[in-house]
């Protein structure tokens, strides 16, 4: 049996750094240990948090805004540290996890100072500007992607290829395969812009499905994630043209719309990217432009190159290019099973085992809490109060 271990995690306050974390804490969790997460206000109001997870807010500044800004940070991050070290202190970390973001440096920074093992998570192909500055200093690095940018030389002995932790029902569907797709049978679209939508795709999708011939556009179903203030006028477009099409601001039940589709256009975010390999569901990806370091653009490198997917930039995603995109991979015998077939082979779907395997291989052993240097009984006893004193906290 494995023994309870402490495990302190930190990150950045949006989905793609939170969901990693959650992923993790519920594995580290049902292996029998105790989880606390380190965030801001933002983070801790994304949903999918596990129950038994504790949390705590600590303050964070951003570098950014010019000299005063940088120094408004320094404080908050300085300010950060010590609270964090009190946290470490009281809660006992075997490990320090962070998955990048401003949130998540001054507990990585307070792990450093209290000598605690401490690894990143990296969800994009781009190395993140707090992960970028802390791999020099950590005991190892997660990453989802083969190509990795920005990794700094000469610390490749620390990098270990993990993927993206994925949800379970996005794992059972690449154990069911692909749905199959009959000559001259259904086929099933499914066009998704991250969590609100995005405006190109309700523009060119709608553009290019209506430059289809007439045998082509009477076998889609379209099923399309809109901008509420796109909805209207993108549902008119499917009307005109006699397709079967669903349009919503918020997919719902993204697993079970990801199982019915045969393709997929999308932009290119870390889950989305990792979700869509796992399933092994052919794409047309849409990088992103705004992106920083255009991370989106690298997220997709290791699908285009294994023939699951296609990429275009924003200027080129044009309604012409989608057609021929869409008509070629549905009229040519094979031609959606064999990228579907490719894509799956870049799914990673033991994400989340392999990155708690990682971070358990570098906790001390059990025996280290009772010669821990400087930790009398006492001590560990009132350190165990104040952690559980701090459950739930938001």
């Amino acid at each position: 049996m494995t023994a309870t271990r402490h495990f302190l995690l930190a990150a950045g306050g949006t989905g793609g750094h939170m969901l990693p974390a959650y992923a993790l804490a519920g594995e580290l969790i049902s292996r029998g240990h105790r989880v606390a997460l380190v965030s801001d206000d933002r983070g801790l109001k994304i949903p999918g948090a596990p129950a038994e997870m504790e949390t705590h807010v600590l303050p964070a500044g951003r570098v950014s805004g010019g000299p005063i800004g940088w120094i408004k940070a320094a404080l908050a991050i300085f300010k950060g540290r010590r609270m964090a070290i009190d946290l470490i202190g009281a809660f006992d970390p075997a490990v320090v996890v962070g998955f990048g973001g401003y949130p998540s440096l001054p507990s990585l920074l307070a792990a450093g100072a209290t000598k605690r093992p401490r690894v990143l998570h990296e969800q994009n192909a781009v190395l993140g500007r707090v992960n970028r500055m802390m791999a020099p200093r950590v005991d190892a690095v997660a990453v989802a992607y083969h190509n990795i940018q920005r990794y700094p030389a000469g610390h490749e002995l620390k990098k270990h290829i993990t993927g993206n932790p994925v949800r379970d029902e996005i794992v059972a569907i690449r154990e069911e395969g692909y749905p199959p797709l009959p000559e001259d049978g259904i086929v099933r679209l499914l066009v998704v812009g991250g969590s609100l939508g995005a405006t190109v795709l309700s523009e060119v999708v709608p553009a290019a499905i209506a430059m289809l011939p007439p045998a082509l556009l009477s076998r889609l179903q379209i099923v399309q994630q809109c901008r509420e203030a796109d909805l209207e006028t993108v549902r008119a477009k499917y009307a005109d043209l006699g397709v079967a099409a669903e349009c919503a601001p918020y997919i719902a039940d993204f697993p079970e719309r990801l199982r019915w589709a045969h393709l997929v256009i999308a932009r290119a975010g870390a889950s989305t990217v990792a979700e869509l390999a796992c399933a092994g569901r052919p794409a047309i990806f849409v990088p992103y432009p705004s992106a920083m370091d255009d991370h989106q653009t690298y997220n997709v490198v290791d699908l285009v190159e294994a023939g699951g997917a296609i990429s275009f930039a924003q200027p080129d995603f044009t309604p012409a290019e989608v057609a021929k995109h869409i008509q070629r991979m549905a009229l040519e015998p094979g031609a959606l099973e064999n990228a579907a077939a490719r894509a799956a082979s870049c799914g990673l779907p033991d994400a989340t085992r392999d990155l708690a395997d990682l971070v358990e291989s570098l906790a001390a052993p059990p025996m280290m809490d009772v010669i821990r240097v400087g930790a009398s009984s006492s001590q560990r006893a009132a350190a165990s109060g104040m952690a559980s004193a701090r459950t739930g906290e938001q």
